[in-house]
């Protein structure tokens, strides 16, 4: 085998391993893992192991790339009934919001550095977008309510369409090239975020169908097949010139929402694929940039991302979220949570590629920013929370039911595990009151399988096996979901089972 494939795989398998203690150490300490990932990559460049990496049009593909695959697992790891409510803002917050965020930054920008009204507009649009990776990681490990964590979630998701389009004719402004009129690229953008919401939702819900019927021969080809299915939005989206980006999202979030086979495994396999995706990306865009050239970026990033976050920010989340009588505590959270990462960088690649005149600076510029303003933002994001007193209540995990059919006899094998915090501790088998065509046939605890009978009750750490009619598969996750969160009185206390819907 060639010793260059050999040397390549043995320091791709390093760096995946020490990202994945990085992670562990950043969880403990707060810090953004992002960070720690660009700093392996600057560690490899050329001012550490010595690696020359400047292939500019190669990272803009592979970070494309990386970027599908973390938005699909966001829409795959996202409940509908968070995002029913939060579609409105979150969509705002990616059109509006992006507007209003990148006129007030290129305003400010020509004001204190004297940049052209072009190359700032490029620049504010460069940084606009929030970073889906950054949101999705972050705001995860921090309770709170859920209509705002989605209208995060649901901005940062969709926000990439709108930006890309923009800065892509603003590099073709800046090179000579034609450049569309304003309304003419509003409507583009219109046309582009309905036509991929319509091939995600289509491909979305024909996949959920088909996974639901074809009984496939491995059980890895589940997670694999439901992963293929994200990306296939994303290509035919794209394919027909509509948004990938939406299309890809809103896939994921209709795959993750509908009852699947393994559909458990499959969003772990993709949360594996997300998190190696970051890891990639970061490296890479570590190991493209110049820490010579950085010194010299730190004071514009310093007044551009200072203008956008304590200015054009707030104000773009104030006019896109008045309207939906969101609290002034959570918008202003909002506000500070827009985190910038990768995507920021993706784009600035953009015009780099593209030859636009000072391209080099605008890396370097958002290179800089997106470090910095990361530290600040995503360290502080959990005092942030305390002082606006918005953090959510811990409530009982629900329980994670996974599923695979049982084609010959017309029925579903489920798996679950109790949780440490779940009230299905202590409840004996009959008092789950389970669809009669369902039952518990075998419980694992402490690694020791046994057969149940009805004096058996479940405990915290359990893993059980359910056999149940396919037609009655719902209704027994709806009951174990109750009980987990409301005991075995959940009926006489009104808990169906469904997801919560509290703010």
């Amino acid at each position: 085998m060639n010793t260059t494939v050999t040397v390549a795989l043995a320091v791709g398998a390093l760096v995946v391993l020490l990202a994945a203690v990085a992670l562990r150490l950043a969880d403990r300490i707060g810090l953004p893992s992002l960070l720690l990932y660009l700093a392996f990559g600057v560690a490899l460049g050329e001012s550490g192991v010595g690696i020359e990496f400047e292939d500019v049009q190669l990272t803009q593909t592979l970070g494309v790339a990386a970027l599908v695959v973390i938005l699909a697992e966001g829409g795959l790891t996202t409940r509908w009934t968070d995002v029913r409510r939060a579609i409105g803002p979150g969509l705002t917050l990616a059109t509006v919001g992006v507007a209003v965020s990148v006129s007030v930054t290129a305003a400010i920008t020509v004001w204190l550095l004297g940049y052209s009204w072009g190359f700032a507009l490029l620049l504010a649009a460069v940084i606009s977008s929030t970073d889906a990776a950054a949101v999705f990681a972050t705001l995860r490990r921090i309770p709170l309510p859920r209509r705002l964590a989605a209208s995060l979630e649901s901005e940062s998701g969709l926000n990439d369409a709108p930006v890309i389009l923009l800065v892509l004719a603003l590099s073709e402004g800046l090179t000579g090239g034609y450049v569309a009129p304003w309304y003419l690229v509003l409507a583009e953008v219109v046309g582009q975020l309905v036509g991929g919401a319509a091939i995600g939702l289509a491909i979305g819900f024909g996949g959920a169908w088909l996974l639901r019927r074809v009984a496939l021969p491995l059980v890895g080809f589940y997670p694999l097949a439901t992963l293929a299915l994200c990306v296939l939005a994303y290509s035919s989206a794209t394919l027909v010139l509509t948004s990938g980006i939406v299309a890809v999202y809103l896939c994921g979030l209709v795959l993750g929402n509908s009852a699947l086979p393994y559909r458990a495994a499959s969003i772990g396999f993709a949360e594996g694929m997300a998190s190696l995706a970051q890891i990639g990306l970061f490296v890479l865009l570590g190991l493209l940039v110049s820490p010579s050239r950085l010194p010299d970026a730190v004071l514009p990033a310093l007044a551009v991302g200072g203008a956008l976050l304590l200015i054009a920010r707030p104000l773009s989340v104030l006019l896109s979220l008045t309207w939906f009588r969101m609290p002034l505590r959570q918008q202003a959270f909002i506000s500070w949570a827009g985190l910038r990462g990768a995507v920021p960088i993706v784009l600035a690649t953009f015009p780099v590629a593209a030859g636009v005149p000072g391209a080099d600076g605008v890396f370097d510029t958002v290179f800089v920013l997106v470090v910095i303003f990361t530290v600040i933002q995503g360290w502080g994001l959990p005092a942030v929370a305390r002082l606006l007193r918005i953090s959510a209540p811990t409530t009982p995990r629900d329980v994670d039911v996974d599923s695979a059919p049982l084609e010959e006899f017309d029925a579903e094998l489920m798996q679950l595990r109790v949780p440490d915090n779940s009230r299905l501790h202590g409840v004996y088998l009959p008092e789950l009151r389970l669809p009669e065509d369902a039952a518990v046939v075998l419980v694992v605890r402490d690694g020791k399988p046994f057969v149940p009978d009805r004096s058996t009750r479940l405990m915290h750490g359990d893993q059980a096996l359910l056999v149940s009619a396919r037609g009655s598969r719902q209704e027994a996750e709806r009951r174990l979901r109750a009980v987990s969160r409301a005991g075995r009185l959940a009926t006489w206390r009104g808990e169906s089972g469904q997801p919560s819907e509290t703010d």
